[in-house]
């Protein structure tokens, strides 16, 4: 059977050029194609003006950018395909500067020695192996062994010695930290309660500083 002379063509976007900003749709492509084949100079980039004000209508998120208004003319060109003659207020952007790739960050792949007490204590011992002996590098000791122990409990079990995280310092230093005899750390409170990250369900505080599973809201359910 032959197409009637009245049947709408329907277009699907895997038949249609691909949009290079999908954020301001196909109609904005249109605006900036239409732009393209104004003759006089002039009037294109007034007319351009007015399609970068409708991409900041529809993309009003840009304004939490900094330059946002640079930002937009350089979508413009970008959706453009870089082949737009008109009078911007910015320089035109670069094919070779936009389309480049960031740098990639430098990851640190050194196996952690200790995962419960994380890769930041290693730095710290690096930190107190260089301090002179003396009484604060005594303080920085100490400190460093109480935030051990609580980080030990969040992760091991309910107790620890004192000497297992003295013995861990020095483990972990390669004997270039060396923990003064007759230190001691202060005694935890029996009510003490120490949770993994993340575990913080939202439970209001009952005694002690424990999350109370049993509350109950004003529905009388359960939270």
């Amino acid at each position: 059977m032959e197409a009637s002379e009245n049947t709408i063509k329907l277009y699907y976007n895997t038949e249609v050029e691909k949009l290079q900003m999908p954020e301001y749709g196909r109609n904005v492509l249109n605006m900036v194609e239409q732009l393209k084949n104004i003759p006089d100079r002039e009037k294109r980039t007034e007319q351009a003006y007015a399609v970068v004000k409708v991409m900041e209508t529809l993309n009003p998120q840009v304004h939490q950018q900094e330059n946002f208004s640079q930002k937009l003319w350089d979508h413009l060109f970008i959706i453009a395909g870089y082949d737009l003659d008109v009078d911007a207020p910015f320089p035109k952007p670069h094919p070779e500067v936009i389309n480049s790739r960031p740098d990639p960050i430098p990851l640190n792949t050194k196996p952690i020695r200790a995962r419960h007490y994380g890769r930041n204590i290693e730095s710290i011992l690096d930190l107190i192996a260089s301090e002179p002996e003396g009484e604060t590098k005594t303080a920085m000791i100490r400190s460093l062994a109480i935030y051990m122990r609580q980080q030990y409990l969040i992760w091991n079990k309910d107790t620890v010695s004192d000497a297992t995280i003295f013995q861990d310092i020095e483990r972990l230093s390669g004997g270039r930290v060396t923990v003064p005899e007759g230190i001691e750390l202060a005694k935890i409170s029996a009510d003490a309660s120490f949770a993994r990250p993340g575990l913080n369900l939202g439970f209001p505080a009952g005694k002690g500083g424990k999350f109370n599973r049993n509350f109950r809201g004003k529905n009388g359910k359960k939270k």
